[in-house]
């Protein structure tokens, strides 16, 4: 028996174990300290990890005259680690009182040799805590215990596998009205499998904790792209999620631009020249005052627009995604239904945008693919080059139709399976099946491989969508089958009757069983 129990304990993935090590801090510190403690902790064992890896292969070189410089590190994507960063340090040291600061000044220490973690790693973060020593030590052996893994052929990506993890389960515990630094995977994995982030740059106004660009990064390696050709821009406006995001692609060897401090995207714009290729986004839904009514009203990125109201920002995170794209710039990102048909201002802005061929794609989401909220959002797909062309993308040759004039809806409310008890996410055939339509229809040759589906998709054309007041409501244009019409009554009775005498007919003999065995013991009943 015991040696089940132990196979059972050793079957559990690693990601579960490190889960269950957070119970450790109960009691100690508000659940929704739990994530910064944890993922910091993680960093520095992934550091530590590769540090003595490149520093053994430094020495193993002959080049022990360089093993504390900081170049010979870097130029193999690793960080220097000096000896209070080193995680075996902390390990021999996770008994001791002090453990808490000394795990402060390893962060601190890093961040001081590593100019792409400047500004990423906690500050005396730790010791303002007042976490037991125990517990912290606690933590630390377990994180301790996973070197044979880290050692493996997947190595390099556990511990972003680990991170990645730890951050759906936190978002998912902080719950409705809280988690907004995550936009779960299986949404980011929709929008990239949709616009193909093969080479170019990627930017995201709102990156939170860095999702879309991990996964745009795997996208390219799935599909066998170069990483090289992808370069990365971001902002985030809080800090702590702003440095989630920059650990988070730094264990990733992510190379980004998220500016040199957390700031507001509309008021303190980090990346105001740019022009992305790809814009992948999920920006607060339905966001109120987000500016002052006097201020932004001429801002550049309304140009040729109205200017969107103080009431909500939907359309002033649309225009901001809009005047950032390159001439051939595709943007996914994800709004709150209301957007699909709100009139005053942002109708205003939506029929221009409409009219000016940027809209491609409208896809409604379920309901409870987020953990922060339980509403049902869309995807948008814009693109600035809608017109046939020939494209060359990772060694393929697209020939692009002209859709200038069409918008293409989809339904995917009842496409989500169950997943975490309470939510729904998509799965991979689902995705894959999306991004076919998707492509299908954008391409030459869609006159006979692309149908529209009732309660699917649908292509509309501008004089439909214009006819329909600039609504973008997909339910508007997808056909809905009435499946109370299509019911053949007669019949279905008929069924029905069937059923109804088995049933009874099933209740009869049970109850003459039951008689006759009272009948037996001696007790009759008489009806």
């Amino acid at each position: 028996m015991a040696k089940k129990a132990q196979n059972k304990k050793e079957a559990l993935p690693m990601e579960e174990v490190l889960w269950k090590a957070c119970d450790a801090l109960r009691g100690s510190i508000e659940p929704s300290e739990y994530k910064h403690v944890v993922l910091s902790l993680i960093f520095l064992k992934y550091a530590g990890f590769h540090f003595e890896k490149r520093r053994q292969e430094i020495i193993a070189d002959g080049l022990e005259d360089f093993v504390d410089s900081v170049e010979f590190y870097a130029a193999k994507n690793v960080f220097y680690l000096p000896e209070t960063s080193r995680w075996s340090y902390l390990k021999e040291n996770a008994k001791q009182p002090d453990i808490a600061s000394k795990v402060d000044k390893a962060l601190s220490d890093i961040e001081k040799e590593n100019k792409p973690l400047q500004g990423a790693l906690p500050n005396n973060y730790y010791s303002s805590l007042g976490i037991e020593a125990e517990k912290l030590g606690s933590l630390i052996d377990k994180i301790d215990g996973f070197d044979d893994i880290l050692a493996s052929a997947d190595g390099n990506d556990i511990i972003g596998r680990v991170y990645e993890y730890f951050l759906s389960k936190f978002a998912i515990k902080e719950g409705k009205g809280k988690g907004e630094f995550y936009t779960p995977k299986t949404i980011v994995n929709l929008i990239a499998e949709m616009i193909e982030p093969y080479e170019g740059k990627i930017y995201d106004p709102c990156c939170g904790s860095g999702g879309m660009f991990v996964q745009s990064m795997k996208f390219v390696e799935s599909h066998h792209g170069n990483r090289r050709m992808v370069s990365v821009y971001g902002q985030e406006y809080t800090k702590t999620t702003f440095k989630l995001a920059k650990m988070n692609l730094a264990i990733r060897g992510i190379a980004a631009d998220l500016g040199d401090y957390a700031a507001n995207t509309f008021t303190d714009d980090r990346h105001r020249d740019l022009k992305a290729d790809f814009i992948m986004a999920n920006p607060p839904f339905n966001q109120k005052d987000w500016r002052a009514d006097n201020q932004l009203t001429d801002d550049e990125r309304w140009t040729g627009y109205d200017t969107p109201p103080t009431s909500n920002a939907n359309y002033g995170w649309i225009l901001n995604m809009v005047s950032k794209l390159s001439d051939n710039g595709v943007a996914g990102f994800i709004l709150a239904n209301g957007a699909l048909s709100a009139d005053g201002i942002e109708g205003a802005i939506r029929r221009k945008m409409i009219e000016r061929g940027l809209v491609e794609a409208i896809i409604i989401l379920p309901n409870n693919l987020f953990y922060s909220t339980d509403i049902s959002v869309t995807l948008w797909i814009l693109n600035n080059n809608k017109k046939a062309r020939v494209v060359n993308r990772n060694g393929e040759q697209i020939h692009y139709r002209d859709r200038e004039k069409e918008i293409l809806f989809m339904d995917l409310r009842k496409r989500g399976i169950p997943f975490e008890k309470k939510y729904v996410q998509f799965s991979p055939e689902t995705i894959s099946e999306v991004a076919r339509v998707y492509h299908t229809w954008q391409r030459e040759g869609a006159s006979e491989s692309y149908a529209n589906e009732p309660e699917f998709c649908y292509s509309a054309s501008f004089d439909e969508v214009k006819a329909k007041g600039f609504s973008l409501v997909p339910s508007k244009y997808i056909e809905f089958v009435n499946r109370d019409e299509t019911i053949d009554y007669d019949t279905r009775m008929k069924e029905l009757q069937g059923e109804l005498s088995d049933i009874l007919q099933k209740e009869a003999e049970s109850r003459i069983a039951v008689l006759e065995v009272f009948k037996s013991l001696g007790y009759e009943i008489n009806l």
